[in-house]
């Protein structure tokens, strides 16, 4: 574990993303609340920020950190049934809330997978990543729009 005792506390913010792609099925279940595990966004959500919060238990040399807020956010597109889940973490400490985002995010789309599985197996997470990360001394990060 990298030793952080020297850095500056700062305020540190990272925003990550990902996506799901479902079947049409699955995805009306979503989008009607009818899915018989229930409401699977805001289970999703919950599990997002759960996840955020226990990243130092989940990732081995993570840093055990004091997390000031964390949001989860959906956008779904009809078109393509996909779900793109939006992580913003914030806090303000010695090390950064990358991992925190990037594990939130995983999760909540782990989390609409196992909610759905009944009805499609064939679910696909991708396009995980860290877009912005700001505060610490290497200073700010924003994902380059063409990649």
């Amino acid at each position: 574990m990298i030793d952080i005792s020297k850095k500056n506390i700062t305020e540190r913010l990272a925003r990550a993303s990902g996506t799901i792609k479902l079947n049409s099925d699955a995805f009306s279940s979503i989008i009607n609340l009818n899915n018989k595990k229930g409401d699977v966004l805001n289970t999703a959500r919950i599990a997002g920020i759960h996840a955020a919060k226990q990243t130092s238990n989940l990732i081995p040399l993570a840093h055990n950190i004091t997390i000031n807020s964390v949001e989860v956010d959906f956008e779904l597109n009809e078109a393509s049934r996909e779900i793109y889940s939006t992580v913003t973490v914030k806090s303000e400490g010695k090390t950064g809330v990358e991992i925190e985002a990037l594990t939130a995010v995983q999760i909540s789309l782990m989390t609409i997978y196992d909610m759905c599985k009944y009805l499609d197996r064939a679910m696909e997470i991708t396009k995980v990543r860290l877009l912005t990360k700001t505060g610490g001394k290497s200073g700010d990060y924003r994902v380059n729009k063409n990649d």
